[in-house]
């Protein structure tokens, strides 16, 4: 928590802004993409992959450090498209995020008493962690970055943060915000610098530099806290969670399909579909269980910046995917949502014909953004629905989960 003390929280917050120096800012692409504010976000396959293009002389792997003989106090560097090189003189105490899954990182490790901020708190689903022992977020004492008419740069002011772990670009590029390049520059000068990348997302047009995995961004948060043991630790639980579900996952042949879109009605008629094969964060748990995408071949384009089609149930009957994942109904529970929307489709004259509505293979499809606590649940949770055979209960140890979050590890 931030010293009480006025005169000590001015003192440190000098020390922060003089060795926050961003020596590669990034704010090139004004190109007015499309806010996100309409719950719905890019599918759509993406020719980047998940490995960079970029030389080691572009950006560092590793926090930098150096020593300040002068001042006595450690200085470190985190670098991180689009902004580049971000020196610190002093870790970040608190801290905003407009994406919820960059909140799920600083939780992640244990920074959660820091965070003061998101960009809609209606979108950060942080019932996962009430099954982690000593995690919690007080989400009602959150500021929502976005307001009725976009976002006010005096809110950075307000909420006054260390550190925001926020894709500048992101916020420049959606004409919606109302924000330019400008107001980046004089919150990153009078508040703290900007830290962070869009990554649940591939078909943005604007992002034209690196992307990065949901791993690698929460590495670079890590970096930023000086938490880099916690990440790995993290980072492990993950990769031995990951290597045990693919281990016993059915052979390629009998897996499923699946179509996702969002509509978020109990009575959906229209809906916007995404591209499973998009290589975006949050279809991280799809990837990781080996679904394919039933709109490969088909000539349906998923939702991007530029394209915010819909198909009805006639187009998607003509896909007729093994299982359906729809977006939008986050805050329900899987029987709530099987009594409206499976309901509706069940009674539906042209819905009732899809295979997955006639196995009952249709599912809430998951937050549209997501950081690794929670894509640890979710990847849980659809190894369980949609391979009961194989998977069953809690696949993952909750108390040791809980101990790395608090440190404990």
């Amino acid at each position: 928590m931030r010293d009480t003390d006025d005169s000590s929280d001015l003192s440190r917050r000098g020390v922060l802004l003089a060795g926050a120096s961003v020596t590669a800012t990034a704010l090139a692409g004004c190109t007015g993409g499309e806010s996100d504010d309409q719950t719905t976000e890019a599918g759509g396959s993406d020719p980047t992959t998940e490995a960079t293009t970029a030389t080691e002389s572009e950006e560092t792997t590793e926090a930098e450090t150096e020593e300040d003989e002068t001042e006595g106090q450690s200085s470190y560097t985190v670098s991180m498209a689009p902004v580049g090189d971000v020196t610190f003189d002093a870790v970040p105490e608190t801290w905003e995020a407009y994406f919820p899954g960059y909140a799920d990182m600083g939780v992640a490790l244990g920074q959660a008493d820091g965070l003061s901020a998101v960009g809609q708190k209606a979108r950060y689903y942080t019932s996962y962690y009430d099954e982690l022992d000593g995690v919690s977020v007080d989400k009602d004492a959150l500021v929502d970055l976005v307001g009725d008419s976009g976002i006010d740069k005096e809110i950075y002011y307000e909420v006054d943060n260390d550190v925001h772990l926020t894709d500048p670009e992101w916020l420049v590029s959606n004409d919606a915000f109302g924000l330019d390049a400008d107001d980046i520059e004089e919150v990153e000068n009078a508040v703290g610098p900007f830290v962070g990348n869009s990554i649940f997302r591939r078909t943005d047009e604007w992002h034209d530099y690196r992307f990065y995995t949901m791993y690698e961004a929460f590495e670079k948060v890590a970096q930023v806290f000086r938490k880099e043991d916690q990440y790995d630790a993290f980072a492990s639980f993950h990769d031995d969670f990951v290597a045990e579900i693919q281990a016993d996952l059915p052979s390629a042949d009998a897996r499923p399909n699946g179509l996702l879109c969002f509509a978020a009605s109990d009575e959906p008629e229209e809906f916007s579909p995404y591209r499973l094969t998009d290589k975006g964060a949050n279809k991280k748990h799809f990837r990781d269980l080996g679904i394919s995408d039933a709109l490969s071949g088909t000539g349906v384009e998923g939702l991007s910046e530029s394209n915010r089609g819909q198909i009805d149930y006639e187009t998607m009957l003509e896909v007729d995917p093994d299982t359906l994942f729809v977006r939008g109904h986050e805050t329900k529970t899987r029987a709530e949502f099987e009594d409206t929307v499976l309901a509706f489709m069940q009674g539906h004259n042209v819905a009732s014909q899809l295979t997955a509505v006639e196995n009952e293979d249709v599912y809430r499809g998951g937050p549209i953004y997501q950081g690794p606590i929670q894509n640890l649940f979710l990847t849980e949770r659809f190894a369980t629905l949609l391979y009961p055979d194989a998977y069953s209960g809690e696949l993952f140890d909750r108390d040791e989960l809980a101990a790395i979050v608090t440190g404990d590890f």
